[in-house]
Formats: structure tokens, sequence, C-alpha cells
């Protein structure tokens, strides 16, 4: 087939896959906060330090949800290509039998 028009699931797909790298983005800057926290602390622990380890934690769900959703939406765009594949191959031997 020829090249096709950007899809609708396409750019759902691309949406995700940018909203998955920003998590990925946020979840290292967290880990260097947190890191950084960690070594400046003089005598006890840094309060923020379980703050960020929660936001870390949150970020890790988002993102596996968002792999998910986008595998999901590979899928679903997969099995309707090959249906509207199966229709043309179909509409083709029809036409070829009239």
């Amino acid at each position: 087939m020829s090249k096709e028009p950007t899809k609708p699931s396409d750019s759902l797909v691309q949406q995700l896959l940018a909203e998955r790298r920003e998590l990925k983005v946020q979840v290292e800057r967290l880990k260097l906060d947190l890191a950084d926290a960690a070594g400046n602390s003089g005598g006890g622990p840094d309060p923020r330090v379980k703050e960020m380890q929660d936001e870390i934690e949150r970020l890790r769900y988002q993102l596996a949800s968002v792999r998910a959703d986008a595998t999901q939406l590979r899928e679903e765009r997969d099995a309707l290509r090959a249906g509207i594949e199966r229709a043309l191959e179909q509409i083709e031997s029809d036409e070829e039998e009239e």
C-alpha cells in the first residue's frame, strides 16, 4: 500500500510515546535530586527524600500505564489495518471474478 495518511490512532500513539519520554525525563531528574539531597544531608535524612521517592513511584506507575495504553493502541491499529487489507483483497478478488 502507498503511504497512508496519519490516522488518529497513530497520532495518539505518538502522543503517548512523547508523554512516556517526558515521564522518563522527570523520573531521571527526581533521581538526581534525590541523590543530591541524600549526599548533602549533614546530620539526618532530608525531609524531601520521602516525598521524592513517592513522586518517583507515582511516575513509574504512570509510565507503566502509558506503556500499556500505547501497546493496546498499537495492537488495535494493527488489527484494523489487517482487516482493511483483507477487505481490499476481497474487493480486488471480487472484481477479478466479474
